[in-house]
């Protein structure tokens, strides 16, 4: 697991870099405790090894 910082954007955007992936986003948001993909100011985020056999989408109910 490794921490980036990012200055706004979407999550969508941080999964499709570190994790080949943005329907991965749900991963990180989850590893992190947020729920919103859009991004404000500047965070801190964990983000989880790449697995492409994740899915990615809607969060378990």
């Amino acid at each position: 697991m490794q921490t980036v910082q990012v200055v706004g954007g979407n999550l969508f955007r941080v999964a499709a870099q570190y994790l080949n992936d943005a329907t991965q986003w749900i991963r990180i948001a989850q590893l992190n405790g947020i729920s919103d993909p859009w991004l404000s100011g500047t965070v801190t985020l964990k983000i989880p090894a790449p697995n492409a056999a994740a899915g990615g989408g809607v969060a378990a109910q």
